[in-house]
């Protein structure tokens, strides 16, 4: 190990963390100084590293062209929707994993967790037909259903094993004083699994409000695309690309999930580090 009490191991140090706080926030950045440059200096060959002249052309074509507002309500109202569905059955399913022995919990586990493996257009094509069956299709159920897809195995894996921390000396003293197992999980392990349900919230939000080709494939409606399809749709096409807007709406539709992550950063991080710290 490097010992970073020594100045050739301290500046090492460093200097892989400036790299890696490079290639993070460096987009961040270049997308941040787009969205202020003007049409004439953002197509310039030789490009600026910041705005000569700042420009709200962009924000202000973001919230006049197109349907941005809108698009910001659907995706909300979807991911908001999706991650207390997923948040909800996480919880309950993660708690009969950690806390009760039935036959076939292993296998169903890993039955869970293997939906992991397979990727995003694989499952796609299994759950179009199910979603046109069901008349799910170009709704916003079924897109809450479909987003839940991937983020519910992790989730469930994540409180299962929060769960699995809890005191089973502290449940068989509620069954002893004669409580039911709905009152035990609802009264004694949820309010101090907070940290937990926090974070898996956050991660299913996150989720869907990322969420692209599942969107673009079951959604075909104007007034129903949520953020994602809606940028690409309304600012590039085989016959136009403006850069600047696109840089601009995806700054104000990247609000939504940085505000929730400050607000709850305090339980997100509890809940990342519980199965860490005992």
């Amino acid at each position: 190990m490097l010992d970073l009490s020594a100045p050739l191991a301290r500046g090492i140090f460093l200097l892989v963390l400036a790299v890696i706080g490079l290639f993070l926030f460096f987009p961040i950045y270049w997308l941040a100084i787009s969205a202020l440059k003007g049409n004439a200096e953002l197509y310039r060959i030789d490009p600026t590293f910041y705005p000569h002249a700042l420009s709200w052309e962009h924000f202000a074509t973001a919230f006049g062209r197109g349907k941005l507002l809108l698009h910001l309500q659907n995706s909300l109202v979807v991911s908001g929707s999706a991650a207390a569905l997923n948040t909800a059955l996480a919880m309950y399913a993660g708690y009969s994993f950690a806390k009760f022995r039935f036959a076939g919990r292993r296998p169903v586990m890993l039955m869970l967790l293997s939906a992991q493996v397979f990727p995003f257009g694989l499952l796609l094509i299994s759950l179009y037909p199910i979603m046109s069956s069901l008349g799910l299709l170009d709704t916003r159920p079924g897109l809450v259903i479909a987003s839940i897809v991937f983020a519910l195995p992790v989730s469930t894996y994540m409180l299962y094993s929060y769960f699995s921390q809890v005191p089973d000396e502290l449940i068989e003293a509620a069954r002893a004083d004669g409580a039911g197992e709905l009152r035990i999980f609802h009264t004694i392990v949820l309010p101090v699994s907070i940290p937990a349900l926090v974070t898996v919230f956050l991660y299913g939000f996150m989720w869907s409000w990322n969420d692209l080709l599942y969107a673009m494939t079951l959604i075909v409606s104007e007034d129903k695309r949520t953020v994602g399809p809606g940028l690409l749709l309304s600012y590039l096409n085989e016959t136009n690309a403006d850069w600047g807007g696109a840089m601009a709406a995806s700054l104000v539709a990247s609000l939504p999930v940085v505000v929730a992550f400050a607000i709850l950063q305090r339980w997100f991080i509890q809940g990342v580090t519980a199965g860490a710290v005992k």
